[in-house]
């Protein structure tokens, strides 16, 4: 019995939820035996695959309705390990497409700076040149300050893989505590070698 797994996912009268009975993807053979989950919400629309072996009990009563994650058969490995995943990515495309998902960025040290240039995010992070980074598609970038960069979207994964490509270029280091810091993060302070 999975714990998150058996957990009924809540959502509200403005999300629709629809299991289309259709491949995933008809290009990606990784997809052709999954189903699609189809979610629609007051911030836009998610889709995501899922597994043939997984069961979904749709409940759509007024203001609470409710998804109950299932498996066929909680005896094989591969479908318990599946259950509680299956319910989290759900979960996760519910609040996506009623609240929304945000990452902060703090950009610490002296002439570190971010700004949005022709549509791309400008990093001057100590090199020689700046570091112009593409925004994806289904992202929201603001830079409110210089220092600061705020990350919104509909995809949990899709923000905090941006922030992470973000904060690759300038890691934040134990000594003199500089870098690039995601959201409430924190580092252990360093003491140089003392002779």
């Amino acid at each position: 019995m999975s714990h998150i797994g058996s957990l009924p996912v809540k959502y509200s009268s403005d999300v629709q939820i629809k299991h289309i009975n259709e491949p995933y993807s008809t290009t990606d053979s990784r997809f052709f035996d999954k189903t699609t989950l189809e979610i629609t919400g007051p911030l836009g629309t998610r889709k995501m695959a899922i597994e043939p072996f997984v069961k979904l009990d749709i409940n759509q009563v007024g203001e609470e309705s409710t998804v109950v994650v299932n498996v066929a058969d909680s005896q094989v490995k591969r479908q318990r390990q599946m259950w509680g995943t299956t319910r989290a990515l759900i979960n996760n495309c519910v609040i996506g497409v009623t609240e929304g998902f945000n990452a902060t960025l703090r950009f610490v040290g002296v002439g570190y700076r971010a700004a949005l240039e022709d549509g791309k995010l400008a990093l001057r992070l100590g090199y020689s040149h700046p570091i112009n980074m593409d925004i994806p598609e289904g992202l929201k970038v603001s830079v409110p300050v210089p220092t600061r960069v705020l990350i919104s979207g509909l995809d949990l994964q899709q923000v905090k893989q941006f922030a992470a490509k973000v904060r690759e270029w300038k890691k934040p280091e134990p000594y003199n505590q500089k870098g690039i810091f995601i959201n409430d993060e924190t580092i252990r302070k360093k003491d140089g070698k003392k002779k």
